[in-house]
């Protein structure tokens, strides 16, 4: 049994941020239920790199297609929020209030209900703003320091909102927590900006005490002297972290350069840093005699940090996630089997398994609909109605 498998979520969110929030909660059993028009969330028809948005975050969750501006779909929701421990939104400053769907409206018809907004900004003069991952990581000084000097870049991941939507996580079970003391639910509020200012601290402290301007990640000069990408025999590219002396003392034996620890001006971390001009050339012409796969298995020998550098298609067969079980067989909504990564936690020594393949467009909207007493002929009317939108799923879930 699953912690969160008696809390019920309603989740009104698009894109990354919100449905972030509620896949981790229905990864650890919440029944979560994704709420979407008649025509479905809109993130289900993105392309370019949004094509993976839905399918990935969709999981271990249920459709209802419901058009949340008709009267009769309105008290839909009311009467779902009656039972329901946890609202996730993450629609754009306003709209939930616009629908009817407010904290304050629908903490009137449940007080035990925990209401997680997830939006661009918190409280400030900038609240109102809109905001998306990379709009943030702009302002936030996240591409600056991903980027070379002069040249910001994003990171390659949604990870403001991803991180943004671990943080509404984290908010709702503190709330849960404190709900069973007190009885009552809670407002909670993630932001994107807020969320990369947080991802940026290590980096404001080192400004506050070097008092100098902080520089870009490529442009750093690293904590560890060897500490970088290195270009193998065979064109394929390592990298290699030594972060103690024990790495230190094993990296030099395992590739013959016993010379090095007896050089006096090599003796401790802080000594190589300071002799970086030299001692990295010799190390990348050294680096260049050995093919990819020799590298790693003298780094795997010596029990030093290394890691190839892979692809997102890489991953599918890594031994790690495969063997490790960390691969979840999902059937995508347009039938597409892939292997997509589970939540990554051991909870008592199991993994988070997939329950239910992310839903066709309103997939279980007519069984929701029973759950709270509408019968199949109103169900039938709603339809006609196109209030409601019912599709049978492409498979069968597990």
């Amino acid at each position: 049994m699953l912690p969160l498998h008696d809390i019920k979520v309603l989740e009104f969110t698009h894109a990354v941020m919100g449905p972030t929030t509620g896949l981790l909660l229905a990864d650890m059993g919440a029944e979560v239920i994704h709420i979407e028009p008649p025509e479905g969330d809109s993130t289900r028809r993105l392309r370019g790199f949004g094509t993976g948005y839905f399918p990935f975050y969709s999981r271990n969750k249920k459709s209802l297609a419901i058009d949340l501006k008709s009267d009769a779909g309105k008290e839909i929701i009311y009467q779902l929020v009656n039972n329901a421990d946890v609202i996730v939104e993450n629609f754009g400053p306003g709209t939930m209030e616009r629908l009817g769907f407010g904290y304050e409206k629908l903490h009137a018809i449940n007080p035990r209900l925990i209401y997680c907004s997830l939006k661009g900004f918190l409280s400030g003069p900038y609240e109102k703003r809109h905001a998306m991952d990379e709009v943030v990581q702009m302002m936030g000084g996240l591409a600056y320091m991903t980027g070379r000097p002069g040249d910001p870049l994003r990171a390659g991941t949604s990870i403001v909102d991803i991180t943004g939507g671990m943080f509404g996580y984290i908010g709702i079970l503190l709330a849960l927590y404190e709900r069973a003391r007190t009885g009552e639910g809670k407002y909670v509020k993630s932001a994107l900006f807020e969320t990369t200012a947080f991802l940026m601290g290590q980096h404001m402290a080192y400004g506050a005490i070097t008092q100098t301007p902080v520089p870009p990640m490529p442009a750093r000069v690293s904590a560890w002297s060897i500490y970088r990408i290195f270009i193998t025999k065979d064109t394929q590219q390592v990298f290699i972290g030594i972060i103690s002396e024990k790495h230190w003392e094993r990296f030099c034996t395992i590739f013959n350069r016993t010379d090095w620890l007896h050089d006096e001006r090599l003796k401790t971390n802080n000594n190589r840093i300071a002799q970086r001009d030299w001692l990295l050339p010799e190390v990348e012409t050294m680096m260049r005699t050995f093919t990819k796969k020799d590298i790693i298995t003298k780094c795997e020998q010596a029990d030093i940090p290394f890691a190839p550098v892979a692809t997102p298609e890489d991953l599918f067969d890594d031994p790690q996630l495969t063997i490790g079980g960390s691969l979840l067989t999902t059937t995508l909504p347009d039938g597409t089997v892939a292997h997509l990564p589970t939540f990554p936690l051991e909870y008592g020594g199991e993994k988070a398994t997939l329950r239910l393949h992310p839903p066709a467009i309103g997939e279980h909207t007519a069984a929701i609909l029973s759950s709270i007493g509408i019968s199949h002929d109103v169900i039938e009317s709603l339809k006609e109605q196109n209030i409601i939108n019912c599709q049978e799923p492409l498979n069968p879930n597990p």
